[in-house]
């Protein structure tokens, strides 16, 4: 086991390879940049000193752009010895050799701390800000500082003309800066780890080099500005890393062939000496600007597909894993999406949602509620919210919460359709339903006496506001009954308060045999009385209701020791008036009571009445006795 987990799945090399890959990578750039000024013999013209395009520049810049700050020292000298390398292989004089190494580093060194802002910064060549920036420090900026030193020390020591000297500094050094640094930063970035993409468009690959070597091979059939579109094919196709190979074979390629008389860029000698050659520099840096434009529009693309995506894979995290339905549809209800959760929430498939109307899914009852809310936001209401019932699949209806918003054409703002969001409440209408319930139930025993289950003083009280007010705007008569039970301390005494408390039932059910009207109202008073408020009622319907609650009550024939009578008997107060201006609620209670306290004071067992209907002048009304014996004997 430790073998096969030391081996890397039968790469021993690779921890090596990670421990020393530092140097390596120094050893690989002292190789690469010694092979490239080595190779400057290739690019001399028929044996004209004129370099066409200098390369060992760009390489070198290409490692410094891709490494950490702090390693540029080690860099810089590996490549200044490479340098001094190549130039001692051919032959050079040591003193040219080494003023001319010197002024490569100063450009490269100029162009890197230019481009490089920050130590961990990598080249960017497909963001079209930093291709600015690489055109500006890197093709230009660092060429021209070592070719103004050259100028300059070519005017003072040399007395030559500085401008010759400059140009011929800025032209190779520029056009090899601006081919080789772009193109090999995006191969070593790319390492060609992924075979696949070129396996599979080997023969854009393979086209390219025949007609590499064709176009510049011979001059009867112009096939050179074929190649173009064959770059552009293999940057599509096979990625940038590839392209840009491509790109440094086909300068080597056509370089190769020009310089050696080949060729159709050889047609051009007839114009000037150097035609070929700068013919060729401008083929070279168009095609590099034509790769390195595309590649820039591409990733832009792909920047803008990827953000989608992005926006895409979002869109559906929320979609699919959000608890609401959400649904998308036009003014007249037709749905252009409905999310999966339509499935949970009522058993529909989104599919299926959006074949059927809004008739088929709302509860008719509620239809024109949900109509009214459409038009609400076709008037131009931004937002909406509705509750309404919605029937699933297997038949049933549930309770929804609709939050409703309009949607607007991101192009003209006029409103395109609603964005409906659609949330499950029926828990929470059945919590909202029995916490209704038990108001209503805590309201009733707010308003219940305990004892008897009649209305209490308190629900007596809003009843005689309420019926006063109605009675006044009608100009009706309102009648009240007190009842008290006679002698009913001495029942108590005698019997209990259990039995007094069953006395009290009896005489509230009593009461509730007679007066059925339902505007009526029978309530307990307080301790042994009761009331009644009889609406649309004179002093005479108070005596006839009076007199048959007595008569209820003698019929029950509760045994009553302490009574003459020898049962239970009770005594009643009745009061009847008109609302009028400057009488209030608490007058009817008093002649009410008045009337009771008289019939009291006449032996009890029986009504009295206090009849102030038709009462003239201001104030309390002028009060009439009348007295009806109810009961007499047993």
């Amino acid at each position: 086991m430790r073998g096969k987990t030391a081996t890397m799945n039968g790469r021993p090399w690779v921890p090596w390879l990670r421990k020393h890959g530092y140097a390596l990578h120094l050893a690989a750039c002292f190789l690469a940049v010694t092979l490239a000024s080595v190779a400057e013999s290739l690019f001399k013209q028929n044996g004209n000193e004129e370099n066409l395009i200098w390369v060992a520049n760009g390489l070198l810049l290409t490692y410094l752009l891709l490494t950490p700050r702090r390693r540029w020292p080690a860099y810089a000298l590996a490549g200044f010895a490479a340098l001094v390398t190549g130039s001692t292989l051919l032959r050079e004089p040591w003193q040219t050799g080494l003023l001319f190494n010197a002024l490569n580093l100063v450009e490269v060194m100029t162009a890197a701390f230019l481009l490089k802002r920050r130590s961990t910064q990598l080249p960017r060549f497909t963001e079209r800000s930093y291709l600015l920036r690489f055109l500006g420090f890197g093709v230009l900026a660092g060429p021209l500082a070592a070719g103004s030193i050259l100028a300059l020390i070519s005017a003072t020591w040399f007395h030559t003309a500085p401008w010759p000297a400059l140009l011929g500094w800025l032209v190779p050094d520029g056009l090899g800066i601006a081919v080789v640094t772009p193109a090999c930063a995006a191969i070593f970035q790319t390492r060609f780890r992924n075979t696949q993409d070129w396996r599979r468009h080997w023969i854009y690959l393979a086209l390219l080099v025949l007609v590499t070597f064709a176009g510049f091979s011979q001059v009867r059939v112009p096939l050179m500005f074929l190649i173009y579109p064959l770059l552009i094919l293999v940057l599509v196709r096979v990625g940038l890393g590839w392209a840009a190979l491509a790109t440094l074979f086909v300068a080597a390629t056509g370089a190769w062939f020009t310089l050696h008389g080949s060729g159709p860029l050889i047609l051009a000698r007839s114009i000037r000496p150097d035609a070929p050659s700068l013919t060729l520099q401008i083929f070279i840096a168009a095609g590099m600007f034509m790769i390195y434009t595309v590649s820039v529009v591409l990733e832009s693309q792909h920047a803008t597909e990827r953000r989608l995506q992005k926006i895409v894979a979002q869109h559906a995290l929320v979609t699919e894993n959000s608890r609401d339905v959400i649904i998308l549809a036009d003014f007249e209800g037709n749905r252009s999406f409905v999310s999966a959760a339509a499935l949970h929430l009522a058993g529909w498939t989104p599919q299926e949602v959006m074949k059927q109307t809004s008739s088929e899914l709302v509860h008719p009852d509620d239809m024109p509620k949900a109509a009214a809310v459409v038009r609400q936001l076709r008037s131009g209401a931004e937002d909406a919210m509705i509750e309404c019932r919605i029937r699933k699949r297997n038949g049933e209806y549930i309770w929804v919460e609709a939050s409703l918003r309009v949607v607007r054409d991101s192009a003209t703002g006029a409103p395109s359709g609603i964005l409906n969001m659609v949330r499950d409440v029926t828990e929470r209408k059945q919590a909202e339903q029995k916490l209704q319930e038990a108001y209503r139930a805590v309201e009733t025993l707010a308003i219940t006496d305990a004892l008897t289950g009649l209305a209490n003083r308190r629900r007596f009280d809003q009843c005689l506001n309420n019926e006063w007010r109605r009675g006044f705007r009608e100009c009706q008569p309102l009648a009240m009954l007190l009842i008290d039970v006679d002698l009913f301390k001495s029942y108590n005494d005698t019997y209990g308060h259990v039995r007094g408390d069953s006395c009290l039932k009896q005489i509230a059910e009593a009461a509730l045999d007679v007066v059925t009207r339902p505007g009526d109202l029978v309530s307990r008073f307080g301790g042994e009385e009761f009331a009644v408020i009889l609406p649309n009622t004179g002093s005479e319907g108070a005596m006839i209701v009076a007199n048959r609650i007595c008569e209820g009550l003698r019929r029950r024939k509760l045994a009553h020791s302490a009574n003459p009578l020898g049962f239970l008997t009770i005594s009643v107060g009745c009061a009847a008036l008109v609302p009028s201006l400057g009488l209030h609620s608490i007058s009817l209670i008093k002649l009410a009571d008045e009337a009771l306290y008289k019939a009291k004071r006449g032996g009890r067992n029986q009504v009295c009445s206090c009849n102030a209907i038709g009462a003239t002048g201001g104030g309390f009304p002028a009060i009439a006795l009348s007295e009806v014996s109810t009961a007499k004997t047993a």
